[in-house]
This record gives structure tokens, C-alpha cells and sequence, in this order.
């Protein structure tokens, strides 16, 4: 049995699609407990008991007896292991491909969304009379780092799925990992005109094993 650990919008919503997609194919068993964000919006210290990092995704593969954090890793080891015929994992052909997206997702592009959700904290949460030098310092870090930055990221993304369906040959890894940080741009209006960026989006959306994570995990972004 696999157990997720699965934090409400947060990115172990993308584990939780992969273990529908893998239930779909295979009819591998899996099980969620959910947890709720606390008042601060952080995990809940439950998790910590579970993995010292405290952090979802969390999952519990009781039959290897292994306890496992980290969204690319996760990936990487239930299509290692519950995969059986490839049909989620790349081809020798597509690999150099499934392997870029599936670590520039996390380490170039989330980052950039979590700097630009930092920084508008500290505009609106900074004491009342810091508040305008605050604002004034999160509006100088958007236009010096942060757009820039995300038109380069995304535009790449933009730029390798034209004439593609999706990131790797077929449905991959890759797309569940690249689709948080997709989703993250997209709830707050910023996929402008990166139209094979918005059509792969779409056929994400559109499958089925997704839809199922929805209903058990709820939306990513409300």
C-alpha cells in the first residue's frame, strides 16, 4: 500500500495525480491522509512526525518500508518501482528532455514564484509605517528579478512545446512535475500570450487520472 501525505494546494497535488495515473494503468493501490494548512498557512507539525522535514508530499511505500519527501524524487522512484510497462516514464530518446523539465521546473522556475509570493507578503504584512519602503522594495525585486526571470523560464517552456503535445514525447513525469509551477503563473494572470504553454495546461487538465486527483485532493488554487 502507498500512502500520501497530501497537504491542501500545495505542490504534493502533483503525487497525488501520478498515483491516479498509475491506479488508472495499473490498478496500484493507494491511500490519502490529508492535512490542513495551519492559520500562518505553513504545514501542520504532524508531518514532522512522519519526515523530519515536516514537509508535503509525503509518501509512506509500506510495502518497501521506505518513507519518502521531495516532489522530483517521489516522481522519479514510483515510476522507477510501479511503472511496470513505461508507459509514464521517457524513452532513451526522450530522456535528455524528461530529465531537464523535470529538475528546471523546481530549481528555475518555482523559485522565481516563490520569491515573487515572499515578496508580496513583505509589502502587505510588513508593520503599517514600513509598509510603503516595503512595497516600494518588493516593486524594485519584480522588475530588477523576478519578471524577467519568469518571461525567460516560461518563455522556454513556451518555446519547446511548439508542435508538441507534451514535455517528453507522451505524458511523462515531466508534465506532472512542470505542472505546479504552470498552474502557480496561470492563478494569478501570467501566462499572457505563451499559447502552447496554455494548450498544454489544457490537456493536462483535460485527463482523466487529474480530474480524479481534484475530487480526492481538491483544486490546486482556488
Amino acid at each position: 500500500m502507498l500512502t500520501l501525505h497530501h497537504l491542501n494546494q500545495s505542490r504534493s497535488f502533483r503525487i497525488l495525480w501520478l498515483l491516479c495515473e498509475l491506479n488508472a494503468l495499473y490498478g496500484i493501490p493507494f491511500k490519502v491522509i490529508m492535512h490542513e494548512r495551519t492559520k500562518s498557512h505553513l504545514a501542520p507539525k504532524e508531518l514532522t512526525d512522519i519526515h523530519p522535514m515536516g514537509k508535503a508530499p509525503i509518501l509512506v511505500d509500506e510495502t518497501r518500508g521506505r518513507t519518502l519527501a521531495e516532489s522530483g524524487f517521489i516522481i522519479e522512484y514510483l515510476l522507477r518501482h510501479y511503472d511496470k510497462d513505461g508507459k509514464l516514464s521517457p524513452t532513451d530518446e526522450t530522456w535528455e528532455d524528461y530529465a531537464f523539465w523535470l529538475h528546471f521546473a523546481e530549481s528555475s522556475m518555482m523559485p522565481l514564484l516563490v520569491m515573487r509570493l515572499i515578496m508580496s507578503k513583505v509589502a502587505t504584512k510588513s508593520p503599517l509605517l514600513v509598509r510603503p519602503i516595503a512595497k516600494k522594495i518588493a516593486d524594485k525585486v519584480e522588475s530588477l528579478v523576478i519578471q524577467g526571470n519568469i518571461a525567460q523560464s516560461f518563455g522556454l517552456l513556451n518555446a519547446h512545446l511548439l508542435n508538441k503535445d507534451w514535455i517528453a514525447g507522451d505524458f511523462t513525469g515531466a508534465d506532472v512535475q512542470a505542472y505546479f509551477a504552470v498552474k502557480a503563473l496561470q492563478s494569478r494572470g501570467g501566462l499572457g500570450d505563451w499559447d502552447n504553454v496554455k494548450a498544454w495546461l489544457n490537456r493536462c487538465e483535460n485527463r482523466s487520472a487529474y480530474r480524479q486527483a481534484v475530487e480526492q485532493g481538491g483544486k490546486i488554487f482556488e
